[in-house]
């Protein structure tokens, strides 16, 4: 087991993978970057011309995503994974040979076919790109990873454009140095791709359909089968459709709004391509190892709050021109708009790494990749939409640029708040992970290892808090339902959190039979619907620190649904603000970011599991440390 992501990278079973896939983004962008400063410099072609085919260009790399990408979410369910990674590497030699040519003849439709053909390498690389990861990393690993993998990408794609741009500007040398690094990365692709472990198909039985249209309709239903694993799909678009819309405006905007060239307009890319990696890599460590999707809301305000911070940052006309990279980090407001730039990266890391490992981890192994797949072609639709949407505003509607991107930083927070309305699981799981992280500095043991990564199961913990339900919800990877006592269910002006958290409320026989019985059968149908249940067997919260008898309602539950059962129990929380250790609760908090620590035992099976075997497990779980 990795201690952190970056041990990941030495080890086998993700290092050759990670090598391979940042080595294609980064070939992809040293080849389009090479071709464009070809044809728009070194060819002789009219503005016409040139503005034809710099719209073209991208057109034809996104095309085979709309085409293929059904078909090669297929492939990589049915097809050992590997084979099909280095068939794509050799296919991606091929067309680096003929890109070569292309080069050192000036062969603009060549070079153009070539493009197609590198959309398809990564159309087919795509659902592959995602889909092995569950498979060569542990649960816990999964974020680490993930982050790795956006980070290297990010990074790979502004050297490539550098390396393309720099290397055919050279004088006299340009096509053949353009040809020579091409060529040398695609093979070193290859041969990276030689050490990548096997990695078995999940549905070797699957029948390809080769019709696009039909699939591509199967794909999309594969990907709303799960509500929060479609919502997710359509935020990772909605990061694509707000990068696309940035990034392609950089251009103009640094011409424009920077007051210089291309030096500025990389300068503001790898602003916000760094920042996109720093944010991918600190996703685990704020997420402690788990797919933490209250990190999601966090990463969709941030990119909308500096989004909106960039318009003021520089809402007109650059006040001086002719700036190179120095001039404009010591001009006027220079500092602000790059720290802004690199801080809506660092959200957007935050917020598409969890995104991409919640559809990892929710979507089952035999689906995956098709999921994967559907998820490129929405993401291609989005792409497309964001560069019509800029075209709208610039030559129709007459916008600047900053207003435009102050108007996408508004649409970006307002689809964020829908989704998060839509799956109120995002919004909750953000509350968990704000207050408990203000409040505690929670130590967790045994969660990734015994809580079921899918299925039914029954969360048993000793109560000491009215913390202790949202510190369990942190903690859990999967969404957990926790039943809780009636009165505080319908607290005024809280009631909404507990109901969007999808909590049971309970009252005892004597109190009111209707809403008891209520509780056990909702919490029956949802250990039938594979959902996971959280209980305090105590019935109520510790008055003096220790653990209470556990009630006879968890037996009911486990006769009726024999389930797996996990113990868990807190330690540390009995000098917690929200114990009962004192009556009130407005007295000043002893110690902020307390220590405490949650562990959980290996789950016993519903069957033999009894209230009195239980208690014992957590007593023993919680030691001496109330």
């Amino acid at each position: 087991m990795a201690h952190n992501q970056f041990s990941l990278l030495g080890k086998r079973r993700f290092l050759p993978f990670f090598l391979t896939q940042s080595l294609g983004a980064f070939n992809d962008n040293v080849f389009r970057n090479a071709t464009l400063v070809l044809i728009a410099f070194q060819m002789g072609l009219s503005t016409d011309q040139v503005t034809w085919y710099a719209n073209l260009a991208p057109a034809l790399f996104i095309l085979p995503f709309f085409l293929f990408s059904a078909t090669a979410g297929d492939l990589a369910e049915k097809y050992e994974k590997t084979r099909i990674i280095r068939a794509v590497k050799l296919f991606e030699i091929a067309a680096m040979s003929v890109a070569a040519w292309g080069f050192y003849a000036h062969h603009v439709s060549l070079l153009l076919v070539v493009l197609f053909l590198m959309g398809l390498h990564s159309t087919v690389f795509g659902p592959i790109k995602y889909s092995i990861l569950p498979q060569t990393l542990t649960p816990e690993e999964l974020t680490g990873g993930n982050g790795l993998v956006e980070s290297g990408t990010a990074l790979a794609i502004l050297f490539g454009m550098m390396l393309g741009m720099s290397l055919m500007g050279v004088p006299g040398q340009g096509p053949m140095l353009a040809s020579l690094a091409v060529l040398t990365i695609a093979l070193a692709g290859y041969a990276t791709a030689r050490f990548i472990p096997p990695a078995p198909p999940n549905s070797p039985d699957l029948k390809i359909h080769w019709n696009p249209i039909t699939e591509s309709w199967r794909t999309f239903r594969l990907c709303m089968k799960q509500r929060v694993v479609f919502n997710s799909v359509l935020g990772i678009s909605l990061f694509w459709f707000f990068g696309t819309a940035l990034t392609a405006q950089l251009p103009n905007y640094a011409k424009l709004y920077l007051g210089g060239g291309e030096s500025l307009n990389l300068l503001a890319l790898g602003a916000f391509s760094i920042g996109t990696g720093i944010g991918s890599l600190l996703c685990e460590k704020l997420s402690q190892r788990t797919v933490e999707i209250g990190l999601v809301p966090l990463g969709a305000f941030g990119i909308s709050a500096f989004g909106i911070d960039l318009y003021f940052s520089r809402p007109g006309l650059a006040p001086v021109t002719g700036l190179d990279v120095a001039a404009f980090l010591h001009a006027a407001g220079g500092i602000h708009i790059l720290l802004d730039l690199t801080m809506i990266g660092v959200f957007g890391g935050l917020y598409l790494v969890p995104l991409f490992a919640l559809v990892q981890s929710r979507t089952p192994r035999s689906e995956l990749s098709r999921v994967i797949a559907g998820n490129n072609i929405l993401n291609a639709l989005f792409i497309v939409s964001a560069a019509v949407c800029g075209i709208v505003a610039q030559q129709v509607l007459h916008w600047s640029i900053p207003n435009f991107f102050l108007a996408v930083a508004i649409l970006n927070a307002v689809v964020a708040v829908y989704i998060f309305t839509l799956v109120p699981e995002f919004l909750m799981r953000f509350l968990s992970w704000l207050i408990t992280k203000a409040l505690y500095r929670v130590k967790v043991t045994g969660i990734e290892e015994y809580v079921p990564d899918e299925g039914p199961a029954l969360i048993v913990c000793n109560h000491v808090s009215y913390m202790d339900p949202l510190i369990l919800m942190g903690a859990i990877p999967r969404p957990t339902r926790f039943v809780m006592y009636y009165k505080i269910f319908n607290t005024p002006g809280a009631s909404w959190l507990f109901r969007n958290a999808r909590a049971i409320p309970i009252a005892g026989a004597k109190e009111d039979l209707v809403v008891m019985e209520a509780a056990f059968a909702a919490v029956d149908q949802a250990l039938a619907e594979g959902e996971i249940v959280g209980i305090f067997p105590e019935g109520k919260l510790s008055t003096d620190g220790e653990i209470a008898a556990f009630k006879s309602g968890l037996e009911r539950i486990l006769k009726t649904r024999p389930v797996p059962v996990v113990p868990m129990a807190l330690r540390g929380m009995w000098a917690s603000l929200f114990s009962r250790r004192e009556e009130r609760l407005t007295r000043l908090p002893r110690r902020l970011r307390a220590r405490i620590e949650l562990e959980a035992a290996p789950a016993i099976p519903g069957e033999q599991a009894t209230a009195a075997q239980l208690e014992a497990i957590v007593r023993r779980l919680r030691g001496a440390n109330a």
